[in-house]
């Protein structure tokens, strides 16, 4: 019987927005950095950037990929992954 790499099901990716003061991420993966102007979050998706003010990480939950942030929400966008890519490409950029 041959080995088989056992993954858990992907979660799946799912935002919602709140008067723009509540985001709810699902299908988390990891979050790459955050302050209060930026969080960078890895996702089943893709690398996903939501910048505002006053941003909060109010709870991650790595084993359900859940993240709720609060704060003041101006833009949520999708970006290439960087960390995939070679040292010279970073620093090209």
């Amino acid at each position: 019987m041959p080995y088989e790499e056992k993954r858990a099901p992907a979660v799946p990716h799912r935002l919602t927005l709140d008067e723009r003061q509540r985001l709810a991420v699902t299908g988390v993966e990891e979050v790459v950095s955050f302050h209060e102007e930026e969080i960078t979050v890895r996702t089943s998706k893709g690398l996903l950037v939501v910048r505002g003010s006053g941003l909060r990480v109010d709870k991650l939950a790595k084993d359900s990929g859940e993240l709720a942030v609060s704060g003041n929400v101006t833009e949520l966008c999708y970006e290439e992954d960087r960390t995939a890519q070679g040292f010279f490409a970073r620093l090209l950029r």
